[in-house]
């Protein structure tokens, strides 16, 4: 369920932290459902304990995740898979869009292939 990419520059804590987010986002994980405990998802991807504890700490900061004393973490009902989309979303194209501006691409043709790219998906601006 969970895959990681130990080649990655990308932490593994953000890797773990962002397939939950999809998961919950793609409606794959519903609300009150429970998350594997800490030991397990940990043997499962071959991490440390401590990683996954971090990760579901941040889930529950983030109000993707809630936990109950003694039987362990589950999907808030409040983690709406449209919200999660949206959010993942802005995140995606806020990187793109200041990798963009740092390479020096103009906020006109930002615009213009913003505008291209939609109206070849079927879509408008």
């Amino acid at each position: 369920m969970f895959s990681l990419n130990l080649d990655s520059r990308e932490p593994i804590y953000e890797q773990l932290y962002s397939n939950v987010v999809k998961l919950v986002a793609l409606g794959v994980l519903k609300p009150d459902e429970q998350l594997p405990t800490v030991r397990a998802l940990a043997k499962d991807v071959g991490v440390n304990p401590n990683t996954v504890a971090k990760v579901y700490q941040m889930l529950e900061r983030d109000n993707i995740t809630y936990s109950v004393i003694g039987k362990g973490s589950f999907i808030s009902p409040s983690a709406s898979p449209e919200a999660l989309k949206l959010s993942s979303a802005a995140q995606l194209i806020n990187e793109a869009l200041g990798k963009a501006l740092e390479i020096g691409v103009t906020k006109d043709d930002i615009n213009r292939i913003v505008k291209e790219y939609l109206e070849e998906e079927g879509g408008t601006l």
